[in-house]
């Protein structure tokens, strides 16, 4: 039973041509080619729209008041099924949008449901199962079962009274005049879907609720449908796929790594048509087109999820990057800050592509690892569209776009080349071994059919054959799993409210106020994240989880999470104390399974991550200010000074050789940390000397004295002493 409004229902009957099938302009032109070819004349316009919702004997009634009773209908009608059913099995039935989802949230709320179609059975039939939508259907009642034909009520009062409910329980979709009368007249809640021809206004005034498309009735459903609670790990994807696309720009490790299972999701019940993403690592394109999917492995549950429906494009390929904002109806942009400046543009082509085409609402899932990240992204985009398009028009595109800022709570690292490379070498040979093996087992199989006769076999042998020779290669790929990134567990991507989309989708959670979970991510988890990947690698761990081993990267850890960035976090805002304990003991976790998270990633970029309001430095002066004593974060920043002078993996990271650079000049620290050049376009947000002088001065003290002592100073006794 479902409460959709005011009203109980218990069922939903659907029409079929024009109301789930965009088959009326199609039927349109096959009659008219069927008439051109027996008749010699093809149909007016009027009958044409005449007939939408009729019965074939109204239709005919109709045609040869036209055309006169020698006109020959019922030879037309076939010859027109004829065509009808050639394009169909040629290219597939044409779907109404949003046609999927809502079958399935109807279905998945217990409603009984049948099509009520004035199509004969035997097109009915072969149209739902191209479509792949036949098994939402206890039954149909079809044109050629009927005694009155639409507009009369009696179809879809049998197919109600088939189902053992009431019209008035019934939800009764349609998208024609006659159609809607005749829905209406049974005592349905009818449900307008418009199609080519909208009702006269006196008869579409009987409709219950009226929209102008399926995707109309779906947001108004979705309102009355509960939200699916977030999935674990382990929880399948939706088996349904929907029409739509969503698309992931920057496809590395949380791009690949979390938000393509977000997005594998959706709301739930159904799930995207296709996932594209871009990148500009060929290997990593042509693996996972290769495979048309690829693996997310997690270790802590010895779990492999498959996200398939992908294709992966060429970063450097504008036309199809603008593409992903023309067409889909997310976009997860993933990219590094330094890069959003030079995409802007490309941003700002395909959102214009997009007004013209369609301009349906985008809504752009921004995951920046930064403060202020949406505004700043709408900024660039917003400049780039001013170089281009008037002012009106840049207003229009921007308030149908929503830049929605994002906290994602997910640790993912990303397999190296040299591994990926080892990987696809291994599943090219079990490949082939699967091929054989195939073959081998078609072969065993050949008698399969020895007893059927000789006409049953001649007839089905050619269909069995084909079906097997395209079903080798899918066979033997179907086993073989391309391992692309290894996760964490946690699952929710929150975001700021704002956008329907955002509030169905089931694996995000929206927030009245995503500043409090950034800053609490920013300050607790990335600064901490930081710093031990700083110290881990000074110390010569591989990876964060090897390095938990260590007494010391524990007793930094510690002291950085419960004497410092707690008890200042709960002193500057008091109305996140309550989620403390839970971040804290959730990052431990991670790091302590972090054993595919190499310290040299979460080392890299040391120049962004001293900016004055950021991870390291921003959480010192919040500790100063809260009268909280920090001098493992003055520590930490020293580490990133000192690793990037020193550590050999330092030479491969341009924010590293950029600290070196600066530093030469003058070998002082104070020149790195208050530095104000360009970065990425940008004045760098460095310290003030004058302003900013107590924090200088204790990083200043540390970074001495690892200056000085180098490893003796990462010893624990150090810093027992330093910390003391």
């Amino acid at each position: 039973m479902l409460q959709f409004k005011d009203k109980q229902i218990d069922t939903a009957i659907f029409d079929m041509d024009g109301t789930m099938f965009d088959t009326e302009r199609l039927r349109f032109r096959t009659l008219s080619q069927a008439s051109q070819e027996l008749f010699d004349k093809p149909f007016t316009e009027a009958v044409l729209m005449g007939s939408l919702g009729l019965s074939a004997t109204k239709a005919e009634e109709l045609a040869k008041q036209h055309y006169g009773d020698a006109f020959p209908y019922a030879a037309i009608r076939r010859r027109a099924d004829e065509l009808e059913l050639a394009h169909v099995r040629a290219h597939g039935v044409p779907i109404k949008p949003g046609l999927l989802p809502v079958l399935e949230r109807l279905r998945k709320s217990g409603l009984k449901m049948a099509v009520a179609t004035s199509s004969r059975r035997a097109i009915a039939e072969e149209y739902l199962i191209n479509a792949n939508i036949f098994k939402y259907f206890d039954l149909c009642v079809c044109g050629d079962e009927v005694t009155r034909g639409k507009p009369h009520p009696e179809i879809f009062l049998r197919a109600a009274e088939a189902l053992n409910s009431l019209p008035e329980r019934s939800l009764m979709f349609e998208d024609s005049e006659n159609g809607l009368r005749s829905a209406a007249d049974a005592g349905g809640v009818a449900i307008l879907v418009e199609d080519i021809k909208p009702p006269s206004p006196e008869v579409a005034a009987r409709a219950f609720a009226r929209y102008a498309d399926l995707r109309g009735f779906l947001a108004d459903l979705s309102d009355w449908t509960p939200k699916m609670a977030m999935p674990a790990v382990t929880d399948p994807f939706p088996q349904a796929v929907n029409q739509l696309k969503a698309a992931i720009h920057g496809f590395g490790a949380m791009g690949g790594g979390y938000l393509a299972q977000v997005f594998s999701h959706w709301d739930g019940y159904t799930r995207p048509g296709e996932i594209i993403a871009s990148t500009g690592n060929a290997l990593l394109r042509e693996a996972v087109n290769a495979f048309g999917r690829f693996s997310v492995r997690y270790g802590s549950l010895a779990f492999d999820q498959t996200i398939e429906n992908m294709r992966v494009i060429d970063a450097a390929d504008v036309p199809c990057v603008a593409g992903m904002y023309r067409d889909c109806e997310i976009v997860a942009l993933c990219l590094p800050e330094q890069a959003i400046a030079t995409q802007a543009e490309v941003i700002a082509q395909g959102l214009a592509e997009r007004r013209a085409a369609h301009g349906r609402p985008l809504t752009v899932l921004v995951v920046l690892n930064k403060v202020g990240g949406a505004q700043f992204v709408r900024d660039q985009v917003a400049a780039a569209l001013a170089s281009t398009l008037p002012a009106g028009e840049c207003e229009q595109i921007l308030a149908r776009t929503h830049f929605c800022e994002t906290v994602v709570t997910r640790i993912v690292s990303k397999l190296t080349e040299e591994a990926l490379v080892r990987q696809l070498r291994i599943k090219r040979d079990l490949y082939e071994k699967n091929v054989a093996a195939v073959r081998e087992s078609a072969a065993d199989h050949a008698g399969w059919g020895d007893d059927l006769g000789d006409a049953q076999m001649e007839a089905i042998t050619p269909i069995v054959n084909t079906l097997r020779d395209a079903g080798e290669p899918a066979s033997a790929l179907a086993p073989l799993h391309l391992i692309l990134f290894h996760a964490e567990t946690d699952m929710p991507l929150y975001a700021q409210r704002g956008g329907n989309l955002l509030e169905h989708l089931r694996q995000i959670d929206t927030v009245d106020d995503i500043g409090e979970i950034q800053t609490l991510k920013n300050r607790l988890w990335n600064g901490t994240h930081a710093v031990i990947g700083w110290y881990a690698a000074l110390l010569g761990y591989p990876t964060i989880g090897h390095s938990m081993g260590d007494a010391r990267v524990q007793a930094l850890m510690n002291r950085l999470l419960d004497a410092e960035l707690a008890p200042a976090l709960q002193a500057a805002f008091p109305a996140m104390a309550s989620r403390l304990p839970e971040f804290i003991d959730t990052f431990r976790r991670r790091c302590e399974l972090a054993f595919k998270d190499p310290c040299a990633r979460v080392a890299r970029d040391p120049l962004r991550k001293l900016q004055r309001d950021e991870r390291v430095l921003g959480s010192l002066a919040m500790a100063r200010a809260q009268g909280v004593e920090a001098s493992a974060l003055a520590f930490g920043a020293a580490l990133a000074v000192h690793y990037a002078l020193h550590h050999p993996d330092a030479g491969d990271d341009a924010e590293c050789l950029a600290i070196r650079e600066i530093y030469a000049q003058r070998g002082a620290l104070q020149d790195v940390l208050a530095w104000r050049g360009d970065y990425h376009g940008q004045p760098y947000a460095g310290l003030d000397p004058v302003q900013d002088a107590e924090e200088i001065a204790a990083v200043q003290w540390h970074f001495d004295r690892l200056q000085a002592e180098g490893e003796r100073y990462l010893s624990a006794p150090a810093l027992d002493e330093a910390f003391a």
